[in-house]
């Protein structure tokens, strides 16, 4: 892997959970494989007042504990040598007039270490200052390329809803150009994701069946075994649709979706993205019930414990009707996926933690061992499984051992675990990288956001006017509202469950 050209990353909010549990780990796991420059330095920013030896301990002790375990046979020398590049000034971001002192530490910084004037600044900040910050930043011709490299990185939320995104792209893109701007998805970092493309291109078995004549359907899951915990209070204002499907799910669907790009570049693949955004079948205001299930969950007792629901956690509304479940049925209207339906789901407080894409490919057309085995029902899947246990499941039918053709449905599959000398690096610690690269592949790109939020927006209107639309309830600890199976088309088929409760006692996960 490349190493990247001598700079400054400034990260605002670096007094933040995100940058110690998170960014700081992540750089530091790419210093100990030799992938940062020598000159460069990480500026944390803040309103909490630290010195630079302050911020240097608090660092250490997220790289100590949240640091990939492949480092953590890291010496002490070697995480003091790192935060030595670790500097911290405290300033009020959101006064324009305090911007001056900060341009003159970090110009005095850039000087000392000769870092070229190239500079990163991630925004590991609340929303409302993804436009404030930009701002002022070119205000100070910090956002200026005639000499040295200048990056935004920004977190989602990439906006609220269509007219929110629009607005923050436009005023984004009055201080920096977009190809100097990253939204992160840390899905994208994910090495399975991006294992998607290559599974798909460069193998002659999958490409010639990846459409509409020989897969009947594709399903996405995306499950979380816990609550809302503690962030109620956000997740009131956000819920499911928002946090889940518009970015990560899309996003995915977009992968499983797109035509081979002529070259892979970043405009090359994120230009395929966008044209599979473009061809979602729009979900009228009318037809959304049809077409769109969303669920909260209540009490129930898993394993023993009695589970809180859903409007029993701390912040939210005893009458909440955010969505903690949806269930979505959309199609992608082009030459490939004509009438192909595609399933989305993701909730909270479901059996397991687990992040899967599943091909359910055609049955044979003439089912010449159906009656003797009893499968006539079963397809051919290749499940492609993202987190945890991250790998490949192809199910096939294969012949039971003994007189007749009687016959029954095996595994072939493939763990990363199984690479023995394999290291998966985090998502940030990718992501970051590829910043520091300036290769923007795996960030999204606004008119992406944009196609995004223009798809889920008739959901988002239909469930604020329509009081009518059932919120559904599901006991935590299952799959979700058992309604959501009616979605499927095929009534003999089903969702794929990928982990099954055993007696209650544990979870058994297929792959």
């Amino acid at each position: 892997m490349k190493i990247p050209s001598n700079h400054i990353l400034v990260i605002f909010g670096a007094s933040g959970d995100l940058t110690n549990r998170k960014l700081v780990p992540a750089v530091f796991d790419l210093f100990e494989q030799n992938l940062v420059p020598d000159n460069f330095a990480i500026l944390g920013l803040g309103r909490t007042q630290m010195s630079d030896a302050d911020f240097r301990i608090k660092m250490k002790e997220g790289i100590q504990e949240f640091a990939s375990k492949h480092n953590h046979d890291s010496t002490a020398d070697d995480i003091d040598a790192f935060v030595q590049k670790l500097y911290y000034y405290a300033f009020n971001t959101k006064e324009e007039s305090e911007y001056a002192g900060f341009k003159q530490r970090l110009l005095s910084l850039d000087a000392k270490l000769n870092t070229g004037n190239n500079f990163i600044f991630y925004l590991a900040t609340p929303p409302s200052m993804y436009t404030v910050i930009p701002c002022n930043l070119a205000k100070e011709g910090l956002a200026d390329e005639e000499n040295g490299f200048k990056r935004l990185i920004v977190e989602k939320p990439f906006g609220y809803d269509l007219e929110t995104a629009k607005s923050l792209n436009k005023d984004l893109l009055k201080n920096f150009q977009e190809d100097q701007i990253y939204r992160i998805d840390h899905y994208l970092g994910k090495e399975t994701v991006q294992n998607l493309l290559v599974t798909r291109f460069s193998n002659g078995i999958f490409e010639p069946l990846w459409n509409r004549n020989y897969v009947s359907h594709v399903e996405i899951t995306s499950s979380e075994s816990i609550g809302v915990g503690n962030r109620g209070g956000y997740y009131e204002g956000s819920g499911a649709l928002r946090d889940m499907v518009q970015n990560h799910l899309l996003l995915l669907a977009g992968l499983v979706g797109m035509e081979p790009p002529a070259v892979i570049t970043s405009n090359g693949i994120r230009n395929e993205i966008a044209k599979v955004m473009q061809s979602l079948r729009p979900i009228k205001e009318e037809e959304v019930e049809n077409y769109v299930i969303r669920g909260q969950y209540v009490d129930s007792t898993i394993k023993g414990v009695a589970t809180k629901g859903y409007r029993e956690e701390q912040g939210v509304n005893p009458e909440s009707r955010t969505e903690t479940y949806v269930a979505m049925k959309f199609f992608i209207d082009n030459m490939r996926w004509a009438d192909v339906p595609f399933y989305i789901r993701t909730g909270k407080m479901l059996p397991t933690r687990v992040t899967e894409v599943v091909i359910h490919f055609k049955p044979s057309p003439h089912r010449l061992f159906a009656d003797k085995s009893g499968m006539q029902h079963n397809h051919n899947q290749l499940v492609i499984r993202i987190q945890p246990d991250e790998g490949l499941l192809m199910k096939f039918g294969m012949k039971t051992p003994g007189a007749g053709f009687n016959s029954q449905t095996v595994n072939m599959d493939f763990h990363y675990s199984d690479l023995a000398d394999a290291y998966l690096p985090s998502a940030y610690e990718r992501l970051l990288h590829d910043c520091m690269l300036g290769d923007s592949t795996l960030y999204s790109r606004g008119d992406v956001v944009e196609a995004a939020w223009e798809f889920v927006k008739p959901i988002q209107e239909a469930w604020k006017k329509n009081n009518n639309i059932p919120v559904h309830g599901y006991p935590a600890g299952t799959w979700g509202p058992d309604v959501a199976d009616d979605l499927i088309e095929d009534k003999r088929q089903t969702w794929r469950y990928p982990c099954k409760n055993l007696a209650n006692d544990g979870n058994y996960c297929e792959l």
